[in-house]
């Protein structure tokens, strides 16, 4: 364990959490939303510093990221904990479960990425991807900046959901972000995925400009994909840049969801819509497209 960043010592031994817009209060032996962030006698700790559970090398575009060093690979690896709760999830048997894990160092993970490259294969850096890497924020802070210093680029795949300092903190070691902007709507956020819009929206606001950012959003039949939900999203995604790459993503079943995948013509409907206004629109989960 490790004494977490952004919190403050309370009365009676509480810590309160300041990573992430939930804003926890934390009593003593208890963890907060995310579960991988313990009190332990008023101190607040990172459970999961340097806890692996999957790792891999990745073709970039897996991210999915089609405008940042496209045809190249990059070291992929992820934690456990999120600070959402989305009942489609893909990757709940780490973000909400307890997998198997190993212990990899900064100096590891950065070494690991290097000897791709020493092996021939076009890695450009490392991805801390599969659950929130905001939630694993101590650990992908001090393996960014090595990162940084021996020329690698670092990739975010990321819910946005945190506050701004710790944002601001960790953006210049940064490189590019995929931001999963889940829905247009605050009651999609609140019932769905058990968080807010807004705090989402502002961490794409904020990091595009500080380095490249795309966007995804799964399509959920009958919870985000009507007409009007999409025009919304896509008029201010075009307000900020008509160049930010939109991707948009087949839902299947998982978790806790049993809805049937999005029809394809959803999907094609919704990147016709965003064609109006953006330059690059993309189907996920889609193959063949």
């Amino acid at each position: 364990m490790q004494e977490a960043l952004f919190y403050e010592k309370g009365d009676g031994g509480i810590a309160f959490c300041r990573l992430c817009p939930r804003f926890c209060k934390i009593r003593e032996g208890n963890t907060g939303f995310c579960r991988v962030r313990k009190n332990q006698q008023g101190t607040l700790y990172t459970l999961n510093y340097g806890r692996v559970s999957s790792y891999g090398l990745d073709p970039i575009e897996k991210k999915p990221l089609y405008h940042f060093y496209p045809g190249s690979d990059i070291f992929s690896l992820g934690s456990v904990g999120c600070n959402l709760h989305c009942g489609f999830c893909q990757n709940w048997q780490i973000a909400h479960a307890d997998p198997r894990t190993v212990y990899l160092s900064p100096e590891e993970a950065v070494a690991a990425a290097k000897e791709q490259v020493a092996r021939g294969y076009p890695c450009v850096g490392l991805a801390y991807t599969y659950n929130e890497p905001f939630v694993w924020y101590e650990y992908v802070y001090d393996t960014a900046r090595l990162a940084r210093k021996e020329g690698l680029k670092n990739v975010l795949v990321t819910n946005g959901y945190v506050n701004e300092e710790p944002l601001r903190r960790l953006l210049p070691y940064i490189d590019a972000m995929n931001i999963d902007v889940k829905g247009f709507s605050g009651e999609y956020y609140r019932e769905v995925c058990a968080g807010h819009l807004e705090p989402v929206l502002r961490t794409v606001e904020f990091a595009h400009g500080h380095c490249h950012v795309e966007l995804t959003t799964l399509l959920v039949p009958g919870l985000n994909d009507s007409e009007e939900e999409i025009r919304r999203l896509v008029d201010w995604v075009a307000a900020l840049s008509p160049d930010i790459p939109l991707h948009f993503t087949r839902y299947f079943p998982n978790y806790k969801f049993d809805l049937p995948p999005t029809p394809l013509e959803t999907l094609k409907r919704a990147r016709e819509i965003a064609l109006e206004k953006l330059h690059y629109v993309y189907l996920g989960n889609v193959p063949g497209t």
